[in-house]
This record gives structure tokens, C-alpha cells and sequence, in this order.
């Protein structure tokens, strides 16, 4: 138990909602409310002195200086635990806040779209991932019924725009509008900076300035390569992935099952979906994990590697229903490279049957996740 809890994610990812259902006796103080951040900002002794205890401020990287009156709080009473809850959906203030302020007095978690467990809980699942993906994972969707195209066009409006905004400078919207939008074209690809400011008109700081925030806002992330002293001829590059496949498939104008079926990136599009689940799930269940893809020169790849410590547990995605006995060779390639012992070979498909082949596991992508046996 610590005196804080700091709970992070993207916009609309259920933040708030969560937090007045596990701390129904919390006053909640939303930061983004003009005159609680003017009184927050101007006399925190007074702030804190009317909020002591028991309190979720929400939004609290809007007031960076109330951190140090938070830390001399908690100190004040011997460390008193379950003080505070606070929430924030940009990382980097929020985190430079804890580090410079509050560290070892937090503990923080993160809160992303709903994951394939939620969905199930709450029957929204379904059979076929391409829906799915298109519809995306955020509450939002779902809890008001609200269409994709909709919801992903004032997402990008309201949020991104004005977050990524408070990270870095941006003359041009447009501009920032159509990186996004080639950022998406690159989802499951290695990452190539320079490419990426070559075809936008940007320079590479700018690009790698750009991609930091939306890093740091929760909208992409990068898998990094896993390489060991078995081979030296090994891709070092990360690959690119963004959390939420609504948002992809949208800045991909994607926006029908029709659309998704016939286009080249489905398979990209379904590897995204199932990686960042990984990522979700091992957050949401608080099971932080190692985890990263493998390519070398020749091409041979393994989309995600997965180190339990006592082994390694090496996956493949396939979008397809129709199984064939080569789909699983990039496991066996790995596998005879590096020579290691103990190897977990998945092939997750799109599939509804799961099994187990001498080969390795063929697992449908809705059993797939951390806690997938």
C-alpha cells in the first residue's frame, strides 16, 4: 500500500468512471475545472488543507506545482496510506511530476481500452475480428453507441490535438494531422524516421519530436528487437504499433468490413490488434513483462517474443481461418538460430478452434492474451 495511487492512460479510456466505482467515499476534484485549478495553482497549503484526504484529482498534471505540497502532505503524517488517488492521461507530465516529487510515496497504473477479458465480461465480443477492430476498444464506443467515424474524428478533434499540442509546438495542423495519418500506413512496420519526415515534409527531429508525444499522449508505441550473441545479423530497428485499432483503421479510412477484407494491410491491422491486447492485458492485470519481435537480414521474423524468465514464449499472427503446416516455419527458423532450450511456439489465428500440434499451439485470437495456457 502506498500514501498515492496514480492511475494513467489515454483520453476516454475510462479513467475517471473507474475510479468512482473502486472509490465510491473520494471526493472527486477534476483539475480541468477552471476554478479548482486556479485554486490548486494559487494557494495549495489551502488547496490541500479543504482536500486532506480521501481525494482523486483527476487531471492533476494540469497543476505541476501542487506535487511538492502533495509530497510535504503525505510526509506530514508519517506516510498515512490510501491518501490520494491521481489521474492523468499525459504521461510525460505526469510522470516528470511523480519522479521529481512524489517517488516512493505512488503507485502507478495504467488504464488502456477496454481489453478482449472486458469485452467478454461485458458480452460485447465477437467471433470475427474485423469488426471489431474497426470499432476499436474505447468505453465510449460502446457505452453510448457512438459510430466509430464519430467517435474517432472528435476524439482526434478534441484530444489529440490539443494534447499533443501541450507537448510539442505545431505551426500546422494539417501537417501534424497527415503524420498521424502516414504513422498509421506504417502500423506493424519497422520504423523508419526518416522516411516518415521525408514523405510528410518534415525534418527527422521534428518527426521524432512528433512521435515522442504521441508516444507520451497513448496513441503509439514501439515494439523493440530482441537480439542475443546468437546472431549478429540481426534487424535493430522497432516497429510501430498503435494501442487502438478504431483509431488505426480511421486515420486509414477504414471504415467498412469491406474495406478491411480487401485491404492488403488486414493482416498488419490484425498483428497490431493482438499486440497491443498483450500490452493491455499485462497492464491491466498489473503483470509487467518483457517483451519484443525478432527479424534478421534474411527476413525471418517472429512478431512477438515474450520472456517468462524459465522460457520464452515465441508467437506468430496470421490473420486467416485457413491453416497451413508452413505458417508455422518462422517459429522453427528461431527456434533452430538461436538454439534455445524451452521455447512457447503460438500461432495465433483468426480463427474460433484452438490446438495443440506437435509443431507448437495454434491459438484463436480470442484466447489469446497473458494468461493464455
Amino acid at each position: 500500500m502506498y500514501p498515492i495511487l496514480a492511475l494513467t492512460g489515454p483520453r476516454q479510456s475510462g479513467k475517471t468512471t473507474l475510479l468512482k466505482e473502486l472509490f465510491p467515499d473520494f471526493r472527486y476534484i477534476s483539475l480541468e475545472n477552471p476554478d479548482n485549478r486556479n485554486f490548486a495553482s494559487t494557494d495549495p497549503n489551502g488547496f490541500l488543507e479543504e482536500f486532506h484526504s480521501k481525494v482523486i484529482f483527476d487531471e492533476v498534471q494540469r497543476v505541476p506545482e501542487l506535487f511538492s505540497y502533495l509530497q510535504s502532505s503525505v510526509d506530514d503524517r508519517n506516510r498515512e496510506m490510501g491518501l490520494y488517488v491521481l489521474s492523468g492521461s499525459q504521461n510525460f507530465h505526469l510522470m516528470h511530476s511523480i519522479t521529481q516529487s512524489l517517488a516512493g510515496r505512488v503507485a502507478i497504473f495504467k488504464l488502456f481500452p477496454l481489453d478482449f477479458n472486458e469485452m467478454k465480461g461485458a458480452q460485447l465480443m465477437k467471433n470475427d475480428f474485423i469488426d471489431l477492430s474497426i470499432k476499436g476498444f474505447y468505453p465510449g464506443v460502446y457505452d453510448r453507441n457512438i459510430p466509430p467515424k464519430v467517435f474517432y474524428s472528435n476524439y482526434i478533434e478534441t484530444y489529440l490535438n490539443r494534447d499533443i499540442g501541450e507537448l510539442v509546438a505545431i505551426r500546422d495542423l494539417k501537417l501534424f494531422q497527415n503524420f498521424i495519418a502516414l504513422c498509421a500506413t506504417r502500423a506493424g512496420q519497422l520504423l523508419n524516421l526518416n522516411g516518415l519526415a521525408n514523405e510528410c515534409g518534415i525534418s527527422q527531429p521534428t518527426a521524432k519530436a512528433w512521435l515522442s508525444a504521441l508516444d507520451q499522449s497513448y496513441i503509439t508505441f514501439q515494439l523493440h528487437p530482441y537480439y542475443k550473441n546468437f546472431s549478429k545479423r540481426i534487424i535493430k530497428t522497432p516497429k510501430l504499433y498503435f494501442y487502438d485499432t478504431g483509431l488505426l483503421c480511421h486515420l486509414l479510412k477504414i471504415n467498412s468490413r469491406e474495406k478491411l477484407i480487401k485491404n492488403p494491410i488486414k493482416g498488419a491491422v490484425f498483428e497490431n490488434m493482438m499486440i497491443a491486447e498483450y500490452v493491455k492485458q499485462m497492464h491491466h492485470q498489473n503483470n509487467a513483462q518483457d517483451i519484443w519481435y525478432w527479424r534478421d537480414v534474411s527476413g525471418n521474423e517472429v512478431d512477438l517474443l515474450v520472456d517468462h524468465g524459465e522460457n520464452l514464449e515465441i508467437i506468430e499472427f496470421k490473420a486467416t481461418q485457413t491453416i497451413k503446416s508452413d505458417m508455422f516455419d518462422s517459429l522453427t527458423k528461431f527456434e533452430t538460430i538461436s538454439q534455445l532450450p524451452n521455447l512457447d511456439k503460438k500461432l495465433i489465428y483468426s480463427g474460433t478452434a484452438s490446438q495443440k500440434r506437435s509443431i507448437g499451439r495454434l491459438v484463436s485470437w480470442k484466447d489469446f492474451g497473458v494468461s493464455s495456457e
